[in-house]
């Protein structure tokens, strides 16, 4: 393969293995690659990992997540790992310690698990995570005058990430000067949905607006004030969260929160090859506005 690329065998083992600290032009670089693909020449990945001692593996393990940006989260990472030569293997479900005993990962990113650590720039706010998304959420419907607010999520499936979230958007109200937000668990029957609407309506006339968990729930909402024969945003404003593709299909088009799902999984990628992140630089989450605010 040297000599069919006019370069010497350390070059060759230098573009092949993608070694980082080796400064080669590019001319060069592709002459080593079409000599291999010439040659049907494919490296051998785990021989690769054997001899470097380092796996080429990193497991994501979804467990039960789901959202409009999942797949952009799982792209990202898998992008991303792409980028520096490793690859990305799912799990759905609980974890499993002897599949990844066998698979021997270089990371393991577990979403049950996962830090969700905010930053938090001081005398600016919080910048990213969680908790910046529910500011993001809860500011577009305070900055449109609502000040007595619903937090509905789905009766069933939320986990640690609705705690977490609860935890933000009453911080963010209580920094505001405003009431706790009122809760409503919102079933998958539509009736049973109403009906959770209506007592939220009788026992707090003053909520205005609803901040829901995700877009489905948001909709679910929506479908229940239809019923009850509410318009939004004019009888209640709704918003989402987590884009879906169902939001702008919805009629009224549902107001809600785009995040960047797949940078999430870009950076989430080099944090686990342990590689630096940087600042972002764009917002990683923003409003998406139609009709329903």
């Amino acid at each position: 393969m040297a000599k069919a690329a006019g370069v010497s065998p350390a070059t060759v083992s230098f573009v092949l293995n993608e070694t980082p600290t080796q400064s080669l032009r590019p001319e060069t670089r592709e002459r080593v690659r079409a000599a291999a693909a010439a040659l049907g020449y494919t490296p051998h990945r785990i021989a690769r990992a054997l001899r470097e001692g380092v796996s080429r593996l990193v497991v994501f393990i979804a467990g039960d997540l789901h959202g409009g940006s999942t797949a952009s989260m799982i792209s990202g990472l898998e992008s991303e790992l792409r980028e520096f030569d490793h690859r990305l293997v799912v799990l759905h479900g609980p974890r499993d310690e002897d599949l990844l005993t066998a698979l021997a990962p270089r990371a393991v990113l577990d979403y049950a698990v996962m830090d969700f650590a905010d930053a938090d720039l001081e005398g600016e706010g919080w910048v990213d995570g969680l908790a910046r998304h529910a500011s993001v959420q809860v500011d577009h419907l305070v900055d449109l005058g609502h000040r007595h607010l619903a937090i509905a999520y789905p009766a069933h499936g939320t986990g640690r990430l609705l705690e977490i979230r609860l935890h933000h958007i009453r911080t963010r109200l209580q920094a505001a000067g405003l009431p706790a937000p009122v809760e409503l668990s919102v079933p998958d029957d539509r009736q049973e949905a109403a009906a959770g609407l209506t007592r939220l309506r009788e026992q707090h006339p003053e909520v205005t607006a609803v901040a829901a968990y995700d877009d489905m729930t948001a909709i679910r909402v929506l479908a229940a004030s239809t019923i009850l024969g509410l318009r939004s945003p004019q009888d209640l404003a709704v918003i989402g969260f987590d884009e879906s593709p169902f939001s702008s299909l919805w009629t009224p088009g549902l107001t809600t929160v785009r995040i960047d799902a797949e940078g999430y999984g870009r950076r989430a990628a080099r944090l686990a090859l342990g590689m630096p992140v940087g600042a972002w630089t764009h917002p990683p989450s923003q409003v998406v506005r139609r009709e329903t605010t």
